[in-house]
């Protein structure tokens, strides 16, 4: 059946009702003092559960048990460590100044703004600004060993869409590093008893009572047993979808099952269309590939990016000489040169070049200029992963790059204290839409996560359980036992199916059509065909998939094939998004919306907001809240890096 052609309906505006107005200067201080306390001996009576043990997750959760409040915490992996935060390579920035290099707050804050090419919120951004120093004193402090200068000052480097070194970074392992300490952190509230610890266990749906969400309902992935956990409050910090494309840069088990039952249940998901794509990616080497390895956005910074000036240049590229190739970045955004944005970086590499050709990151100039010992300082581990990977040497041979999906900017809704719009759920990190507009800078990742998990959530989150506690709940409450019984059905329904294709192969299939329709670059034409597919592919795995074994054990194709299932919805909702947005923006490129000289041409009079959708069921016109954004500190302008 075709996609209808009145693909959604608007619904009534939607606004952020807690950010202060006055000074953005002082917003974020003056909302903390507005916020209501809970005292040290009634936050043992406040319970919190937080899903996902992540950069947010980890810190939110060790952070909330430090200030007394009764914490548990869910993960699907077998260690709260092994969240994909850890994989995280290049940096953290932070608005310290060390190199004097004129950086600043407000700098941080006008960069981000332009980096997500005015699509996010002044008020958000400007706050993440300011906590990025503390962000530093807090990790050093915990024991961080972030590089130093020879002197034992932290160093710093720089990273696209700036041109100051604000970037803290422990060589090509910032994320291991940070989400140690996080880690490290939770396991001694652990260890004191404030926090309940629940590893290889997986949110499949949130139990909302009287309108608040009051907890969860959870698979054990080893003995299958489904359960639920109540609590006052609810915090998702279960990261990005970005495995929506089948092949990401994203671990194999990222997924978007949490914050999409939380939207079926009506939180609100804001910009879904806006998906990043990295331009340092280890290019795709055989079709049955199950993921992408990404290269640090770092290497830029002493990495060169060029192609053969001839497309059909067949030599080995040490055998092309300077006058054959086209440093292409340099040559078009001089400026910025190697360092710009990824969005602008990425769609340059993809349209000077093709996936099988890819595109080269030499460090031939940076060996010369620095010698070997200093560059393997630097990124050592980083050039010893992509020669086990490819088997070349990077020290000898540039690297092979091309861009792949890597992180995802929008999420669920979230307003200025980081509430959904379901009251008591909370959603932090890459979970939620709030700070990165339509393209997140590089190492600016890490500093959402650890600023909302460290310091935003637990100053605004006592203003709500200062009403708390809400009463107990059981098994019994009719709400938590359809709740329950809907998700034992939809289990059953998966193994019962017993068809003859893989949860793989349906992967694959919707990846590669959301890849080709709504990837790198989207029109009207691709999207309405995806909007044709998506629901026939979801029919079909619903009649055809096959889940072998039991749900009362270790089974990974079920958990799997729960998670594909949520993708299918997802990507549909995903392709309206970008469908309704006839502009392009950021990591958004609407063919159809382009400069005459090929760069994003954005609308600021038609799409100056947040889109944020309401569901309505599988297959339904979605809705849409419109909620508009206002620039008082940064003039929306064409983003030039030339």
């Amino acid at each position: 059946m075709p996609y209808p052609d009145r693909t959604y309906t608007e619904g009534a505006p939607i606004t952020d009702q807690r950010v202060p107005a006055g000074p953005i200067e002082t917003r974020w201080d003056r909302r903390r003092f507005s916020a209501r306390l809970v005292n040290p001996a009634n936050r043992r009576n406040r319970s919190v559960i937080v899903v996902g043990t992540g950069l947010a997750g980890g810190s939110a959760a060790a952070t909330l048990a430090e200030l007394g409040y009764q914490v548990k915490s869910f993960c699907y992996q077998d260690s709260p460590r092994r969240a994909h935060s850890i994989a995280a390579q290049g940096g953290i920035n932070a608005a310290k100044n060390y190199r004097n290099d004129g950086d600043s707050v407000h700098r941080l804050f006008y960069d981000t703004v332009k980096g997500g090419d005015f699509r996010s919120r002044e008020s958000n951004v400007h706050r993440l600004a300011q906590i990025s120093v503390e962000i530093i004193d807090q990790c050093v402090a915990q024991g961080v060993p972030f590089a130093r200068e020879y002197g034992g000052l932290l160093d710093t480097r720089s990273f696209g869409g700036a041109q100051v070194s604000r970037t803290f970074y422990a060589r090509g392992q910032t994320g291991q590093q940070l989400l140690l300490g996080a880690y490290q952190a939770l396991e001694r509230q652990i260890a004191a008893g404030r926090v309940e610890m629940h590893p290889r266990t997986e949110m499949l749906d949130l139990i909302v009572v009287d309108d608040r969400a009051r907890g969860i309902v959870v698979r054990d992935l080893v003995t299958g047993a489904v359960s639920t956990h109540f609590a006052d409050a609810v915090v998702l910090a279960t990261g990005g979808y970005g495995n929506v494309f089948h092949l990401s840069t994203n671990a194999k088990g990222c997924n978007t099952t949490a914050i999409w039952r939380a939207h079926r249940r009506g939180a609100l998901f804001a910009n879904p269309c806006f998906t990043q794509i990295h331009p340092t990616c280890i290019p795709i080497s055989g079709d049955h590939q199950s993921k992408l390895t990404l290269m640090s956005e770092s290497l830029r910074n002493d990495g060169r990016v060029w192609v053969p000036r001839d497309p059909h240049d067949t030599r080995a590229p040490n055998d092309i000489p300077e006058a054959d190739r086209d440093y292409f970045l340099e040559r078009m955004y001089p400026a910025f040169g190697n360092l710009v944005p990824r969005d602008i970086a990425s769609r340059a590499a993809k349209n000077i070049s093709d996936e099988k050709r890819g595109v080269y990151l030499d460090f031939a100039d940076a060996i010369d200029r620095l010698g070997a010992l200093a560059v393997e300082q630097r990124y050592g581990n980083l050039f010893e992963m992509y020669q086990r990977i490819t088997g070349d040497d990077p020290y000898r041979t540039p690297m092979r790059i091309y861009p792949a999906v890597h992180y995802t900017m929008g999420g669920l809704w979230v307003d200025y204290d980081l509430r959904s719009t379901i009251p008591g759920l909370y959603v932090i990190g890459e979970a939620n839409f709030s700070d990165h507009g339509a393209n997140r800078l590089g190492a600016s990742a890490l500093m959402q996560g650890l600023a909302d998990g460290y310091f935003v959530l637990p100053g605004v989150i006592g203003d709500y359980l200062a009403d708390a506690p809400f009463g107990p709940l059981d098994d019994s409450h009719p709400v938590v036992a359809d709740t329950v019984s809907e998700v034992r059905g939809r289990v059953k329904t998966l193994l019962a199916v017993d068809g003859d294709r893989t949860v793989e192969s349906f992967h694959r299939e919707l990846g590669r059509l959301m890849w080709d329709e709504c990837g790198m670059e989207r029109d009207e034409e691709g999207l309405r065909k995806a909007l044709e597919r998506i629901p026939e592919l979801r029919e079909e795995f619903w009649q055809r998939v096959k889940v072998p074994g039991t749900g009362e054990r270790l089974n990974q194709e079920l958990e799997k094939a729960g998670r594909v299932a949520d993708f299918f919805e997802l990507a549909e909702l995903m392709c309206v998004d970008a469908l309704h947005r006839a502009e392009s923006c950021g990591g958004h490129f609407r063919s159809e919306s382009r400069t005459p000289d090929g760069e994003a041409l954005r609308d600021d009079a038609n799409y100056s907001y947040v889109a944020a959708w309401e569901y309505t069921g599988v297959g339904q016109p979605p809705v849409l809240h419109k909620e508009e954004l206002v620039f008082e500190h940064v003039t929306p302008s064409t983003r030039s890096y030339s």
